[in-house]
């Protein structure tokens, strides 16, 4: 049954349900932010001992520590393999109970994504001869059917996202935070701009809201991201556009937008696919427009600590992040800067693990 609900967050269909996803929304906060800190600072410190004693070899100057050595030392920590179980425990239930709870209320659901398609067919844009790259179809987070082949996913994706960040962005508190920073063209002019990666649109009805004026697109891959986006959108009144297509073959003319936003997309696509969509963005976006990027670290120039390094691995083999590791190792400033962007970092965000960028694309 529809149980409505809390401002813009659908509640679980059962009472049951979302007491016992309040439960994993605790278990998570504990394993992430009470029990990690711990391995990490167990970690460094016997990191740091065996790289004192010569058990671990010390690195040449202006390198960093081999990975290797990193799981070697963590994985003796007493809690290191708990912690990993938690984590994996408390993603597996969050998903199969918040799956379970919506598909309840699935034919109300489908229903309400179609009826929004027909109010407003304008807005939303799902070529039908699409065809899904194979490295898109993986199930991110272990969410069941990924982002891409399961129907229900939208609404599965936002209240497991619910979870997923503990209960801090229930009203889209993050994705209002990190619109509201994203770096407007000096010149102040924004009639377009396009939020690339967008999943179920969060931070695209921000854009809406803040530059009203404008001319907003929300791109994703995932056919039922946006669906369900267009749907919150058009319930909510918002004049947005969302459309399923590539971010490395967006399809829009030269020079289109004035500003282009990303949150946490390239640590989710292969290198290749990451270097055409920088080179995509480039050619979309007019000359003294403005890319902002949220994105997860970079270690290309051992700026990344030890424990982080351990946590991304754990992450990209146990929760189904399969190019993060590509992404972290590589340099990510010096692509976009190949790309032909001028890069500055961006305003600090209350998230400390990101890292904020601004990309200009010059308009001399």
């Amino acid at each position: 049954m529809d149980r409505g609900k809390i401002g813009v967050l659908p509640r679980p269909c059962r009472l049951a349900d979302e007491s016992y996803l309040e439960f994993v929304t605790s278990f998570r906060y504990f394993a992430i932010r009470e029990m990690f800190p711990k391995v990490a600072e167990h970690g460094e410190a016997a990191l740091a001992k065996a790289l004192e004693t010569g058990e671990v070899a010390k690195p040449d100057e202006g390198e960093a520590v081999k990975l290797g050595d990193i799981k070697r030392v963590f994985s003796k920590i007493p809690a290191a393999p708990t912690w990993q179980r938690f984590v994996r425990s408390q993603q597996e239930m969050m998903w199969r109970r918040t799956r379970e709870s919506f598909y309840r209320d699935i034919e109300s659901l489908m229903a309400r994504m179609d009826a929004a398609a027909a109010k407003n067919p304008e807005r939303l844009h799902i070529d039908s001869d699409f065809v899904l790259p194979e490295y898109t179809r993986k199930e991110i987070h272990c969410q069941p059917g990924g982002y891409t082949d399961d129907p229900m996913g939208g609404v599965v994706f936002h209240y497991g996202t619910k979870v997923f960040y503990e209960g801090a962005n229930d009203q889209d508190e993050l994705h209002i935070e990190l619109a509201d920073k994203a770096t407007r063209p000096a010149d102040e002019k924004v009639e377009r701009i396009l939020d690339i990666g967008c999943s179920i649109g969060q931070a695209t009805t921000v854009l809406k809201d803040l530059y009203p004026q404008a001319e907003v697109w929300g791109l994703d891959v995932g056919a039922p991201m946006i669906r369900y986006a267009h749907m919150r959108g058009v319930e909510r009144g918002k004049d947005v556009h969302f459309v399923q297509r590539l971010a490395e073959e967006n399809g829009f003319p030269d020079a289109h937008f004035d500003m282009v936003h990303s949150y946490i997309l390239f640590h989710e696509v292969t290198v290749k696919a990451m270097q055409a969509i920088l080179a995509e963005t480039f050619r979309v976006l007019r000359p003294g427009g403005t890319f902002t990027i949220y994105e997860f670290p970079n270690n290309d120039k051992n700026q990344v600590p030890a424990a982080y390094r351990f946590l991304i691995d754990y992450d990209s083999r146990d929760n189904c992040e399969p190019y993060s590791p590509a992404f972290v190792a590589c340099d990510f400033r010096g692509l976009l800067e190949a790309a032909g962007f001028v890069v500055e970092t961006g305003p600090a965000v209350s998230n400390p693990f990101l890292q904020s960028l601004v990309a200009t694309k010059s308009s001399a």
